[in-house]
């Protein structure tokens, strides 16, 4: 991709009204574009980052077995009556009507359209666990939607739903979640650390956040340092393995303000290793037991004639949200360098040919470099503007490619100058780089 040809409109300066990092970046290098209060839409350099964060995400859901299904953007207001939240779950609820006077919602979450789903077609226990997901746009009506899309009215959500025979087997369900998402955020290079939570209007008796430090997050935590020494956790699905990863991280004291008791803290966290501060929810789980399956009649035939209730659970991460939060986790706001986790960045490196009117014998070699890699499936991006170097490295360092080849006076033959973003320059040839880049990707 020509930087010339690309849509990526980058402006000179940080938008005035944007205040926290992720805001700031994403309208400066054209991830994002304001549409009305609250609601973005997504421009191709945001949109490539927000779309391989997806796939992690279904790929780490599809790993613990998890369906994916689409569920519609727009629900029957008849669903949410019948579970009671319709009235309940307040302003936040986009309610509409149809040309019929039919009442309508912008969905805000799918707990009832996918009870609902479930109840007219699965009858028997012998088709449970069932584990299902989606990837769909929600909407909330946020009183005051403010940096950017980090608090926002339309957003772009996985949420999943279990359904089990007993407490016992929900929770095993619950825990297979848990550790999807440890490794899910694992692989966005984010450290995102459980919570005990409130369960708000989701309701249920068990939940947790996962949250990463920021101080520009909206979420008060207090927990043990120790807790992000629990890197380590395995792959395994079976129950005790799950159950013991859960207990491994509720060892040590972490929540959100909602469960904060200062005494409890005090008295179970030695004074250097409390941790009072900020941060981001990027996931949230859920166990609610027959919360929604009780009022809306999803039983299943049980051995011996009976019925019971099925237990459920759900489970969300904030796709969108977490393009800011990588943001606010990676971007360098003084020097102006963003550095995307390889998994996730637009391009894996940026090529930076110097380039005058009367010698175009650098991006000749740019281009020849570029259809190497191309070859070997590495995405690049290459600058083929006659702007000066500081500018185009300036330019390069906000798009935030983790590596960058510089084609230049000190490239010699066939060494090229190549450079992990936040580290020394080295001068190896082609191979070596493709070698690099390689490797590099293969571990995420």
């Amino acid at each position: 991709m020509y930087f010339s040809k690309s849509f990526i409109p980058i402006l000179k300066n940080n938008p005035s009204e944007a205040k926290i990092k992720s805001h700031q970046l994403m309208l400066r290098v054209g991830m994002i574009k304001q549409s009305s209060a609250g609601i973005y839409s997504w421009l191709p350099l945001g949109f490539k980052v927000m779309k391989k964060i997806e796939q992690i995400v279904r790929e780490e859901q599809n790993k613990i077995g998890a369906q994916e299904i689409l569920m519609p953007t727009i629900q029957s207001s008849e669903i949410w009556k019948e579970s009671g939240r319709y009235e309940d779950y307040g302003e936040e609820m986009l309610r509409i009507k149809d040309r019929q006077d039919r009442e309508m919602l912008y969905g805000p979450t799918n707990e009832e359209l996918v009870t609902d789903i479930f109840r007219s077609l699965i009858k028997s226990y012998k088709s449970l666990p069932q584990l299902l997901y989606h990837i769909q746009w929600k909407f909330r009506d946020e009183i005051r939607p403010r940096f950017g899309i980090m608090r926002c009215r339309e957003f772009y959500m996985k949420d999943a739903y279990s359904f089990d025979i007993t407490d016992d087997e929900a929770l095993f369900s619950y825990n297979k979640f848990f550790l999807s998402y440890l490794k899910t955020f694992k692989r966005l290079d984010l450290t995102a650390i459980p919570m005990a939570a409130d369960t708000g209007p989701i309701g249920g008796n068990l939940s947790h956040e996962f949250i990463i430090l920021a101080e520009t997050g909206e979420s008060k935590i207090f927990t043990d340092k120790r807790i992000f020494e629990l890197d380590s956790y395995g792959t395994d699905l079976n129950k005790k393995s799950l159950e013991n990863l859960r207990m491994k991280y509720e060892e040590f004291y972490s929540v959100t303000d909602e469960k904060f008791n200062k005494e409890e803290f005090e008295s179970k966290v030695s004074e250097e290793n409390r941790l009072k501060t900020k941060g981001i929810e990027v996931g949230h789980i859920f166990y609610f037991g027959d919360k929604y399956s009780k009022p809306m009649n999803a039983s299943v035939d049980l051995p011996g004639g009976k019925k019971d209730f099925v237990k459920m659970g759900s489970y969300g991460i904030g796709v969108s949200r977490l393009v800011g939060a990588i943001i606010e986790a990676k971007y360098d706001e003084k020097n102006e360098v963003m550095k995307w986790p390889i998994s996730v960045a637009p391009y894996d490196v940026s090529i930076i040919p110097m380039i005058n009117k009367n010698d175009t014998a650098a991006l000749e070699k740019a281009n020849k470099i570029n259809l190497e890699l191309l070859k070997n499936n590495i995405e690049t991006i290459i600058d083929d503007t006659e702007e000066n170097f500081s500018s185009k490295l300036k330019k390069m360092n906000l798009i935030g490619s983790p590596y960058q080849i510089i084609i230049g006076k000190q490239s010699d033959g066939d060494l090229l100058e190549f450079k992990e973003i936040g580290k020394e320059t080295k001068k190896i040839n082609l191979a070596e780089i493709i070698r690099i880049l390689k490797e590099q990707k293969a571990k995420n």
